[in-house]
């Protein structure tokens, strides 16, 4: 079994063999209830090897959305206002979050995520930073530039598209969208070790914008 990458986390056949399943299964028929839901471009994940994943962010239900399109187990990136409700907090990690903190550079989420991703496994951040109320993609913050650089493992763009229908901003509970819910993958992307943040920020940009 391989080391533990980040202490608190322990990656568990039984999760990836029931829990993760479940979950899905669950999560699907959620959103093809309120949806219907459907995906792009599911064979453009890269099956192995640490794996960054960036998304837009419209919607409290993507996370879920983008684990449903991803074949894989993803540790999720999220903000640390969450894990002070007990019961939210405790569920998230269950299911692979940790905290990072907004608004100010958050050196330990950081710290997390490259040393998820030097290890093999897949992390999704959302680079705006925050929910968009408008839908439109907000800019993206420099952290992202500074975790591909630092863990040097390709990068994928997931689109996501009207999320936001199902769950508008500031509600929590979700309703029928009448509309496609749809998750676009793009292609990976490999840096170079001498890319800029510049460079590498533009691809993203481009990326999220072309799937949305």
């Amino acid at each position: 079994m391989a080391p533990e990458p980040v202490a608190g986390f322990r990656q568990t056949r039984f999760f990836n063999a029931f829990w993760l399943p479940l979950a899905r299964f669950a999560s699907w028929i959620l959103f093809t209830l309120l949806g219907p839901t459907r995906v792009f471009g599911r064979r453009n994940v890269p099956r192995r090897g640490g794996l960054l994943i960036l998304a837009n962010h419209r919607s409290d239900v993507d996370p879920i959305l983008v684990q449903i399109a991803c074949p894989r187990t993803i540790y999720f990136m999220a903000k640390s206002e969450l894990f002070d409700f007990p019961i939210l907090g405790k569920a998230i990690r269950g299911f692979r979050a940790f905290p990072v903190k907004r608004g100010e550079p958050d050196r330990e989420a950081i710290k997390r995520a490259v040393a998820l991703l030097k290890a093999g496994e897949t992390v999704c951040i959302f680079p705006e930073g925050e929910l968009s109320e408008s839908g439109d993609m907000l800019p993206l913050k420099p952290g992202v530039a500074l975790i591909v650089r630092m863990a040097g493992v390709p990068v994928i763009a997931c689109g996501l598209k009207n999320t936001n229908r199902m769950m508008p901003y500031g509600k929590v509970i979700p309703r029928p969208s009448f509309r496609w819910i749809e998750a676009r993958w793009g292609v990976p992307k490999q840096f170079e070790a001498h890319a800029t943040g510049e460079e590498i920020m533009e691809w993203a940009a481009q990326a999220l914008e072309k799937l949305t």
